[in-house]
């Protein structure tokens, strides 16, 4: 019995016509493969079924994401004679500042809180930076006169206090100096040009004070507007109000 099982199994497993072909995975019966040209679905996909959306991860915030790309994508509004390209957000505020002019009270009402949380927003932001910017510059100054007190060296901080500058009266800041390691050796670089720029300058314009009738008068005259130039340039990265006191370590 066994036998005949077996030459049923080899004879089904042979392809008619003499060729060997095993059946197996990956190789199904000649009659039960698609033929070239022909779908393995030919109704197609149903009308009106769409791709399985993956839900969210918990750190993911696609709510959020599809507001923003919604509030700043682009679309055409009337402008005038013709229509310009505004983001979505910017066409809303406008919509509604055109209605508060007309006399909308609703519209009046929320333009009015719109302005007013985003300016009173914008005063908080400021005072916190002037603050920030005050207490960073004691504390650096108070620290840097502890270290040339004992004679302590230590890394400058980044930015210098003298490079922090406040003007009082208009509670503007300005950062004048570098920010990062590269930045500073890129800075301590122009700054050190600078100084030998000047000592050139300083030291040429002697030397006519000097001798005002230096033979080469005319060669040192070119020389001194040479520095003159180079030294307007790198004021213009490191005005001379601005630049620290080199000697702090």
């Amino acid at each position: 019995m066994s036998s005949d099982s077996d030459k049923q199994r080899k004879a089904l497993s042979v392809r008619p016509g003499g060729d060997d072909y095993v059946l197996g995975y990956g190789k199904p019966p000649e009659h039960t493969r698609f033929r070239p040209g022909s779908s393995g679905n030919p109704r197609g996909r149903p009308k009106g079924s769409k791709n399985k959306s993956k839900l969210p991860a918990l750190s993911e915030e696609r709510l959020k994401s599809i507001l923003l790309e919604e509030a700043y994508r682009t679309i055409k509004v009337n402008d005038g004679a013709g229509q310009v390209s505004v983001p979505m957000a910017q066409a809303v505020i406008r919509s509604l500042a055109v209605n508060a002019v007309k006399g909308n009270q609703r519209a009046q009402r929320l333009f009015t809180q719109l302005l007013t949380t985003v300016e009173r927003e914008n005063k908080r932001l400021h005072d916190e930076w002037v603050e920030t910017a005050i207490e960073y510059k004691i504390e650096w100054e108070r620290e840097l006169q502890r270290r040339e007190r004992y004679g302590i060296e230590g890394p400058a901080p980044l930015p210098h206090p003298d490079h922090v500058v406040i003007d009082m009266k208009t509670g503007d800041v300005r950062i004048t100096g570098p920010f990062t390691k590269e930045d500073k050796a890129r800075y301590d670089k122009l700054a050190k040009a600078k100084a030998d720029f000047q000592a050139e300058l300083d030291e040429l314009q002697q030397l006519l004070r000097d001798e005002p009738d230096y033979p080469y008068r005319d060669l040192v005259e070119a020389d001194i507007e040479h520095d003159k130039k180079l030294l307007d340039v790198i004021r213009r990265v490191i005005p001379d109000q601005d630049q620290p006191k080199l000697s702090r370590p």
